[in-house]
């Protein structure tokens, strides 16, 4: 009697994954030189524009890789704590939750060592970090191990309770070891699955590893890094200057979309690996995004640099230019940069006398300021 298949780990040749060369040749080419366009344009400005995109860069893909997943980091202990670990002065903040350093430590692990051998050690160690309580929520976690299924098999739902809808279910826990070891000795050595380019190891290896789904909870997040770590092979550097976690939280709709199809359909992952590759596509386009973010704050500090401010005044200015939420108040001003209300004012109204901040309309408890056009 035919066993019923609806996932493709459950197919006979599982996994004997193949996609149409021909059909993907162009768009790699094209993205091979978008990368390396990229690159080569950041190495030209010189090492501390490349540092600061490169902090920009690993902050919004550690934002919007938890994002994707419905959780919201503070962007300023994550750009805090990605400079601490890249050994950069960024004037932070002082105290970082102990979840935004563990997410900080898996993502700057995967792109700084992306040279080194994917194990399964390393995988737990991404796997704790990632769950330092060793819940999610309010649900106790088998962390920094294969999941055993002892709460019922792992499923991907969505939906009230009572009417959830089924998306995805992973391969029964009694496989994890098996499956695991044929996917990290593949993605080590390049055994089973042939993969002509790292780019489209990075897509494959995504995919390959959210449908193991190996974990309680954290695949999402830790397939992200995995494809990171393939592109940072990929590039033969660890300076990541596009997000491609940014890109997928813009299209999560289709990427959930697509990702739900290709693990119900066959092993030719032809269109998941043309979904990825156009996604890496917008990625890199919208680099230029972050790159224009930075070469502003460059000229800013360029044309501030004979002016003497204090480091209050620092740390706003470049809460400012990192692109700060809602509107700059007094208040908001004394909370950040933990002075007094009067403090601040006086901090602001310097700024102000000095052309470096101007009012907005407006007047009032309501006053609030924004940075001045840079001049010459």
């Amino acid at each position: 009697m035919r066993r019923y298949v609806r996932y493709i780990h459950q197919l006979p040749d599982w996994p004997k994954f193949r996609w149409d060369q021909g059909r993907l040749a162009s768009t790699l080419a094209a993205l091979r030189h978008q990368q390396g366009r990229l690159i080569g344009r950041m190495e030209a400005l010189g090492f501390p524009v490349q540092q600061e995109a490169v902090l920009q860069t690993l902050t919004e893909e550690t934002v919007k890789s938890s994002e994707i997943e419905g959780e919201k980091l503070d962007a300023a202990q994550v750009r805090s704590s990605i400079a601490r670990h890249l050994g950069m002065d960024a004037g932070g903040v002082d105290v970082v939750d102990r979840q935004v350093e563990g997410v900080v430590e898996m993502m700057v692990d995967a792109t700084r060592n992306y040279d080194q051998p994917l194990t399964d050690e390393r995988l737990f160690g991404w796997h704790a970090s990632l769950f330092p309580t060793g819940r999610s929520g309010m649900r106790k976690l088998r962390v920094g191990a294969w999941r055993d299924d002892s709460s019922g098999a792992m499923q991907v739902v969505s939906g009230p309770v009572g009417r959830e809808r089924v998306h995805f279910e992973g391969p029964a826990a009694k496989r994890l070891d098996r499956e695991m070891s044929t996917f990290l000795r593949w993605f080590n050595e390049g055994t089973g699955v042939a993969v002509a380019d790292e780019v489209l190891k990075a897509g494959l290896a995504h995919l390959w590893f959210v449908t193991i789904h190996p974990f309680d909870d954290g695949n999402g997040r830790i397939a992200r890094a995995i494809a990171d770590l393939a592109l940072a092979r990929s590039e033969h550097t660890s300076q990541r200057f596009y997000s491609m976690s940014a890109q997928i939280r813009r299209e999560r709709n289709d990427y959930y979309e697509i990702l739900e199809r290709t693990q119900k359909g066959t092993l030719d992952v032809t269109r998941w690996m043309e979904w990825f590759l156009g996604c890496l596509g917008r990625a890199i386009d919208g680099a230029q995004t972050t790159l224009a973010a930075v070469l502003h704050k460059a000229r800013f500090w360029q044309a501030q640099h004979d002016i003497l401010i204090n480091e209050r005044q620092r740390l706003m200015l470049n809460r400012l230019l990192d692109g700060f939420e809602g509107k700059l108040t007094t208040s908001k001003w004394a909370t950040i940069a933990k002075c007094s209300s009067d403090t601040a004012l006086r901090d602001i109204l310097d700024l102000v006398e000095r052309g470096i901040l101007v009012r907005n309309p407006g007047a009032g408890r309501g006053t609030s300021y924004s940075l001045a056009e840079i001049r010459g």
